[in-house]
């Protein structure tokens, strides 16, 4: 199992991005969440098999269709928080 912490920054809000994510991720079997951050970015914490979290993050390197990634930070993460499925926070 691995857990990340993404932040995605570039021109990834008001172009869709948080519900492609969870698309992805809920097609990967990846767990966790997307939401907004007050500076423009988009964080993302996903877990799941490294294979579809790997999936996850190669995935966000591009975006959405109207996305324009300009970078990605990534940190593993080893928290106690566990997950259902995959949701976009507000």
């Amino acid at each position: 199992m691995k857990k990340i912490k993404a932040i995605v920054s570039g021109k990834v809000q008001g172009v869709g991005f948080r519900m492609y994510t969870r698309s992805q991720a809920i097609k990967l079997g990846v767990r966790g969440y997307v939401r907004n951050l007050s500076n423009g970015d988009v964080e993302i914490i996903a877990v799941g098999e490294v294979a579809a979290v790997n999936g996850l993050v190669e995935w966000a390197k591009s975006g959405s269709p109207s996305a324009i990634v300009k970078n990605l930070k990534l940190d593993l993460i080893s928290d106690l928080e566990e997950f259902e499925g995959f949701e976009i926070r507000y």
